[in-house]
């Protein structure tokens, strides 16, 4: 619910969410090489696990930066109150 209290400069943190990720990819991936090599399995399987946990979350967040922006009501757009969709008392619609 928008409240009229956000930020005029607000960013999306994309950028550095996909920074961090490939921070994570380096990781895992000398991890799960890492440990592969000194015969422990059950190390490189769980660095495994997080390097395809941190491969999804880079095409997540690719794809969201390839969207681009999206409209956000400007400091002009007063709050508004949710609709739940039922005929409450002090609302604009007649009642049914």
């Amino acid at each position: 619910m928008r409240t009229g209290s956000e930020p005029m400069t607000a960013r999306s943190p994309l950028r550095m969410r996909f920074w961090l990720g490939v921070w994570g990819l380096i990781w895992t991936t000398a991890g799960t090489a890492a440990f592969a090599v000194a015969g422990r399995p059950g190390w490189a399987a769980a660095c495994g696990v997080l390097w395809l946990i941190v491969t999804v979350d880079l095409v997540l967040v690719l794809r969201h930066i390839r969207q681009g922006p999206h409209f956000q009501p400007g400091r002009d757009v007063p709050p508004y109150e949710p609709d739940h969709g039922d005929n409450r008392p002090g609302r604009d619609r007649p009642r049914g």
